[in-house]
């Protein structure tokens, strides 16, 4: 069994504390039961479900840690893993940053549970693979795609008589179509908490489309171009610009957020005044567990407004070392936006690029938050407020925070997660000017 109820959980987790002759111990349970399906050249490839459950033990003598897992839960097990722990923290070396653990925390439960989910079937996976392979196969077109489903439950306590529980679900969907001569590429992506609210053979349509309208791509000279971003493209380097919002980073000179001389740019304006970004644990379309991975209670909290930068994150040892309040790393951020579609950004662009997706980006300099990728799985020409023709993909080089100075218009915001990202967001299409394509690629 995976899944444990709180009551079993906390009952686990007592026995952990009360085992232990550490100065402090802090110990977390988790388990998950999770389901996928894998599918290429119109084919079904693998199948598979996934129990798993852990227990971490981190355990202090002093600035001494050490720390122990483990997957058996008997009283000798969970006796052992904790005599583990101890036995590390007695090797190792004072931790110089070390800082006690927290503090009892008050969490306000978020809705990051449905039942629908947790309740998806063999069968329902495969309808998912059939929706997305047999209109390929029709139309002469190849589908490679996973879909995986998750139900799990994250359970922490600590010596100091803290304690928290709280079960989730997601899914994740993602499909890439190729034209049978593998000249055209469209790709679809979706992830929700509630798989009710997905519909497999409405998201390929998408793919499909891309896969079709990309071929016959035509060169275009690399140089500055308005561009048009959906969310998924817009999503992966803002994702990356967000993990510049640290205190430490920004205050020893590392960070785009860094002044120069000295000190953070908090309470300055950084972007167009029409950027608001927030994060809120608790909001139904992108919520997240109360509390980050330190067990520090999550609050709702502006990160930037009208473009003023409102919000550094200040770990718990850099928190102490300059006298401010540590608060929980967000676990998503929200983008605010309008009403338009990615569609209507297009409209309205006399000339410029359709970008839907951006992939294998690398930060080049973290103090610019200068970024390099590439554009992938259909990449358009547009004029006069419509898509014209397919244009080979483009390496770029761009930096979020001059993208988001450069906003010509926002959309309507959507759920987009990203595999290198810890954020879950919700992010809108954006139309920027001066977006910088440095050189041509020949990848579909």
């Amino acid at each position: 069994m995976s899944i444990y109820t709180e009551e079993q959980a906390r009952t686990i987790l007592d026995k952990a504390i009360k085992a232990s002759k550490a100065d402090e111990i802090t110990a977390a349970l988790s388990g998950s039961n999770g389901g996928n399906i894998r599918y290429a050249l119109n084919e079904v490839s693998t199948s598979g479900y996934v129990s798993d459950c852990d227990l971490v033990v981190e355990v202090a003598f002093g600035k001494r840690v050490g720390t122990a897992t483990i997957n058996a839960f008997d009283d000798k097990s969970i006796e052992a893993v904790v005599r583990r722990a101890e036995e590390l923290a007695r090797l190792a070396p004072e931790n110089p940053e070390f800082v006690p653990a927290i503090e009892r925390q008050a969490y306000k439960p978020s809705n990051t549970f449905a039942q629908k989910t947790a309740d998806v079937t063999p069968e329902y996976r495969a309808g998912v693979a059939a929706a997305c392979i047999e209109p390929c196969r029709k139309e002469k077109l190849v589908a490679a795609g996973f879909f995986t489903d998750d139900h799990s439950f994250s359970a922490i306590a600590n010596s100091k008589g803290n304690f928290g529980y709280q079960k989730s679900a997601s899914m994740d969907f993602t499909c890439t179509v190729r034209t049978d001569d593998g000249k055209g590429s469209g790709w679809v992506a979706r992830n929700l908490a509630d798989v009710s609210k997905f519909d497999a053979r409405s998201e390929i349509v998408t793919a499909m489309q891309k896969a079709k309208g990309s071929v016959g791509a035509k060169a275009l000279e690399p140089g500055k171009y308005t561009v048009i971003l959906e969310p998924a493209a817009s999503a992966h380097l803002i994702s990356d610009m967000m993990e510049g919002f640290d205190a430490r980073q920004s205050d020893e000179g590392r960070s785009f957020l860094s002044k120069k001389g000295g000190g953070n740019k908090l309470g300055e304006k950084v972007f167009d005044e029409r950027v608001t970004i927030y994060a809120d644990p608790w909001d139904e379309q992108v919520a997240v567990l109360p509390w980050d991975r330190d067990g520090l209670a999550r609050e709702k909290t502006p990160i930037v407004t009208k473009g003023k930068v409102e919000y550094l994150h200040y770990s718990r040892y850099w928190a102490q070392k300059k006298g401010k309040k540590a608060v929980g790393l967000p676990g998503n951020f929200i983008m605010l936006g309008g009403d338009k579609s990615t569609m209507d950004l297009v409209k309205s662009t006399k000339k410029g690029i359709l970008v839907t997706r951006t992939w294998y980006i690398r930060m080049v300099d973290p103090q610019t938050v200068l970024l390099t990728g590439l554009t992938r799985d259909g990449t358009f020409y547009v004029e006069n407020g419509e898509v014209k023709y397919p244009i080979k993909n483009f390496r770029f080089n761009e930096s979020p925070a001059i993208m988001l100075n450069n906003i010509e218009e926002i959309g309507k915001p959507v759920r987009v997660t990203d595999d290198e990202s810890p954020f879950v967001m919700l992010v809108p299409p954006l139309k920027v000017r001066d977006f910088t394509f440095t050189s041509l690629s020949d990848a579909v």
